[in-house]
């Protein structure tokens, strides 16, 4: 499912729109491995995504002079796009076998890349299928723990698991870049606890206008352009 946003206060993004849109494109792949027999519950698949964002922003490769810093430079500077692809058996062997990240959660493993090129994926990721994410809790999600950041979910929005997943990823990024120094350095030695859950209904009107960083859609899949999905709510930045 892809991803792509309007930018945020403090992020690297060029201000200029027009600037954006007419740099290179280039995309974030994240592979989700739901074997047949198996697949992660749906918000273990979504926490790791959002977690696996936030590895590939502060690996060393990803700055300085890091191997993969340049694409990620290039991909922060054009519009940050997102897309979540599935993979079992030998295809998520082929994603591994490939430079990037796995990031497990309590069950579910997702695969973080290096940004490419819109139109020059890997053919091992190319060949994936982005349908199919669909994934279920077996349980309803407990409450988060009390000082966790919370990536709350628009509650009137439906969205397949891989488009959340990518949402997700985007309001953990947003909440990245809004950080101090201090909290951002609290969260990375701890290895980026957090929880996504939907928002009540009675709440998401108060939690939208509070300053948080928020998440609006492009409108490229499944939602309509302008859509609040995910506001990010970190602690440190109440």
């Amino acid at each position: 499912m892809s991803d792509d946003r309007t930018p945020a206060a403090g992020s690297p993004f060029r201000p200029d729109p027009g600037a954006r849109d007419e740099a290179p494109q280039f995309v974030l792949p994240l592979v989700v491995r739901i074997e047949r027999a198996a697949p992660p519950p749906r918000t273990d698949a979504l926490e790791t995504a959002a977690r696996a964002v936030l590895v590939m922003l502060t690996d060393a490769r990803s700055t300085g002079e890091g191997e993969w810093a340049r694409a990620v430079r290039d991909w922060q500077d054009a519009r940050i796009r997102k897309v979540v692809r599935r993979a079992r058996g030998a295809e998520w062997r082929r994603a591994e076998a490939l430079p990037g990240i796995t990031v497990t959660g309590k069950s579910a493993e997702v695969r973080v890349f290096p940004p490419v090129p819109l139109d020059g994926w890997p053919k091992d990721l190319a060949r994936l299928q982005v349908s199919g994410t669909d994934l279920d809790d077996p349980d309803p999600a407990p409450p988060a723990d009390p000082g966790t950041p919370v990536l709350w979910l628009n509650p009137d929005l439906g969205m397949s698991a891989g488009k959340a997943m990518a949402q997700a990823g985007h309001g953990a990024q947003l909440a990245w870049w809004q950080l101090p120094e201090e909290a951002r350095a609290a969260w990375h030695a701890t290895g980026f606890p957090l929880a996504v859950r939907t928002a009540d209904p009675a709440r998401w009107p108060a939690l939208t206008a509070g300053g948080l960083p928020t998440v609006r859609d492009a409108g490229f899949t499944e939602i309509a352009p302008g859509s609040c999905t995910v506001v990010a709510d970190h602690p440190a930045l109440r």
